[in-house]
C-alpha cells in the first residue's frame, strides 16, 4: 500500500532535505561506533598503565555534586585522581564538564564511563558507543585529546550544522544549507579514510544525498492502458519497498529530536516541543507511531 502521508511529506523539498541530512548523521554515528569504542578502550587502558592508582576500586560509592566547580569535592582518593586525569585530557577543562553523566566508581573498569565525561549532558543511562547519537560522539572527539589526529575545527563545524538541523522549527532546510552541510560533512569524514572500521562512509553519504525521494508521477496519460497497468504495478512495488526504509529512517531522526526535546523540557522553553508535537499529530501515521511521546507532551503542557 502506498503511504500517502509519507509521499506528501517527501514532496516537500525543505522537509526532504531535513530528513536526508538527519539520515546522513545517522550513517555517520553508526559507522563511527566501532572506531570510537575501540579508541576509548585503548585510551582507558593507557591511563591505567600510566597510573597504578587508577586501577584501585572506589570504596565509598562516590557521586559527583553537579557539573560546576567543586563537583568532585569529597570524592575518595581514587575517584579524585580520575577526575584530575579526565581534566588533564580535556581540551577545554575550564568549560562545563558534565560529571553527572558519569558513575565515578566505574571509571576504573568501564571505558565508556570515562568517555561520557567528554559528552553533552543526558548520557547517564547510555552504556556504550552504539547507543550514542552523532552529537555525543562528535563532542567526545572534540573535547578528548586522545583524538589528536582529527581536525577539531571540522568536527565543530558538523556539530554546528547538526544543532541547526535539530533546532529547525519547521523541520525544513534549504538547498543552499544542504550544500554547505554536505561540504562540511564530507570534509570531516575524509579524516577517517584510513580507518578500516569506518570504511566507505563517504560513499554512503553521497548516495543518500543524491537519491531522489520525491514521488512524482507524470506523463501517464500518454501511455496505453496495458502499459499503464504494468507501470503502476511496478512503481507501487518499488515505492512500497523503499517506503519501508524511508519510514524507518524518518522515525529514527524524529525520535532523536523528540528525546532531546523531552529531556530538556524541564529546563528550557517547550515551544519547539509543542511545534513538533503538532507536526506529528497532523500526520496520522506519525501520530500513531509516536503516541506515547505525544502523551508525554500533553502531560507537560497540562502542568504548565
Amino acid at each position: 500500500m502506498v503511504l500517502e502521508e509519507l509521499r506528501d511529506r517527501l514532496n516537500e523539498s525543505g522537509y526532504k532535505n531535513w530528513l536526508k541530512a538527519g539520515r546522513c548523521l545517522l550513517i555517520l554515528q553508526q559507522r563511527l561506533h566501532p572506531f570510537i569504542n575501540n579508541q576509548m578502550r585503548a585510551f582507558h587502558g593507557d591511563l591505567l598503565n600510566q597510573n597504578p592508582l587508577l586501577r584501585r576500586q572506589c570504596g565509598t560509592s562516590c557521586r559527583p555534586r553537579g557539573n560546576k566547580s567543586g563537583a568532585l569535592t569529597g570524592l575518595c582518593k581514587v575517584c579524585s585522581e580520575w577526575g584530575k586525569v579526565i581534566l588533564r585530557h580535556h581540551r577545554q577543562p575550564d568549560a562545563t564538564v558534565n560529571w553527572d553523566n558519569c558513575s565515578p566508581p566505574s571509571w576504573s573498569h568501564d571505558h565508556w564511563e570515562l568517555a561520557k565525561a567528554y559528552m553533552p549532558r543526558g548520557q547517564v543511562k547510555v552504556k556504550g558507543a552504539d547507543k550514542c547519537d552523532a552529537s555525543a560522539l562528535l563532542n567526545l572527539i572534540n573535547y578528548c585529546d586522545h583524538f589528536r589526529s582529527i581536525d577539531t575545527k571540522l568536527v565543530r563545524e558538523v556539530i554546528r550544522y547538526r544543532n541547526e538541523l535539530m533546532h529547525s522549527c519547521g523541520l525544513s532546510v534549504s538547498d543552499e544549507w544542504m550544500r554547505r552541510f554536505e561540504s562540511s560533512l564530507k570534509n570531516l569524514v575524509r579524516q577517517f579514510n584510513h580507518i578500516p572500521e569506518v570504511g566507505t562512509i563517504e560513499q554512503q553519504i553521497d548516495e543518500m544525498l543524491r537519491v531522489d525521494w520525491s514521488i512524482c508521477v507524470s506523463g501517464l496519460d500518454r501511455m496505453d492502458a496495458a502499459d499503464l497497468d504494468v507501470l503502476e504495478s511496478d512503481s507501487a512495488s518499488q515505492w512500497e519497498t523503499s517506503a519501508d526504509s524511508i519510514s524507518q529512517w524518518e522515525a529514527e531522526v524524529l525520535r532523536e529530536r523528540l528525546e532531546e526535546l523531552l529531556h530538556d523540557a524541564e529546563t528550557q522553553d517547550t515551544e519547539q516541543l509543542t511545534r513538533l508535537g503538532d507536526f506529528l499529530q497532523a500526520n496520522r501515521d506519525l501520530a500513531e507511531l509516536f503516541s506515547a511521546e505525544l502523551q508525554a507532551i500533553s502531560s507537560l503542557k497540562a502542568r504548565e
